[in-house]
């Protein structure tokens, strides 16, 4: 696994959905599925948009959560459960009164197709932190702990200073699948 690259694994920009910030959520979603009709059928399909800003450098992503969390603009009102789930026994039923209460989701669709044409990306998009970076030069098993140890789906790959790719767990996950099956045990 050390002879592996992150640079052998990541999709490059070239080959990732890409919007302006001042694009709208429906354009988000329309470049997302550009890109998915191009990309290599045989690889998992992309579950983000990289977003640039004037100058073209990559300043954040918007995810499929972030397209549903724009959607539902009450969600703020309702705290993280990923850490307080295991503290409260967060249960279906729980949710659903939280749903019912907020009204999360409950608009017609009429309302979400001009929520999308309103929202702009810049307001929604994902910032990278520095550890969301790898370099393009780094070993696998490196990408791997940063990967783990962010609990992160996908990394921002650099060359020098300029953003060359994206790293998905999920083409990492493919790479380790493989090796696991070719082993002979």
């Amino acid at each position: 696994m050390i002879s592996i690259a992150v640079k052998d694994l990541m999709v490059s920009l070239d080959d990732y959905a890409t919007v302006s910030e001042d694009a709208t959520l429906a354009e988000a979603v329309a470049a997302l599925e550009e890109a998915q009709s191009s990309f290599d059928p045989d690889r998992y399909q992309h579950r983000a948009v990289l977003v640039y800003d004037k100058t073209k450098k990559i300043v954040g992503k918007v995810s499929h959560f972030d397209v549903l969390k724009a959607l539902a603009p009450k969600y703020n009102k309702v705290v993280d459960f990923r850490e307080l789930d295991d503290q409260f026994l967060i249960d279906s039923d729980y949710i659903r009164n939280i749903v019912s209460e907020l009204g999360l989701m409950q608009k017609p669709v009429q309302d979400i197709c001009q929520r999308a044409a309103e929202v702009k990306v810049k307001d929604i998009m994902h910032t990278p932190t520095h550890g969301e970076f790898v370099a393009d030069t780094a070993i696998l098993s490196e990408a791997i702990v940063q990967l783990l140890m962010g609990h992160h789906q996908s990394l921002l790959v650099t060359h020098g200073k300029d953003i060359v790719g994206i790293l998905r767990l999920t083409d990492v996950f493919s790479k380790i699948s493989d090796m696991i099956k070719a082993c002979s045990l």
